[in-house]
């Protein structure tokens, strides 16, 4: 897989680019399938989403996310992070 420019929304219904995922991590998609996975730069899978082209594929799709910048945090204290 390689990494394609688009969007998937994150385990907190987020919207993040696949270009800048934050966290540390980093995404493989695979465009024709819609499919982004979210890895440790080690390569162990963290999370899977469908992959999105724009913010109006998202919208299109029904889907109500904010776009948030890279440096957003993954997950809060409550969830153990």
């Amino acid at each position: 897989m390689s990494v394609a420019e688009g969007y998937f929304v994150d385990w907190d219904g987020n919207a993040r680019s696949t270009l800048a995922p934050g966290g540390g991590y980093a995404c493989e998609t695979d465009v024709p399938a819609r499919y982004v996975a979210i890895t440790t730069q080690s390569g162990t899978l963290v999370h899977e989403s469908s992959f999105y082209k724009s913010l109006d594929d998202l919208a299109k799709a029904g889907i109500k996310a904010t776009l948030v910048p890279g440096s957003h945090p993954w997950g809060s204290r409550r969830d153990g992070f």
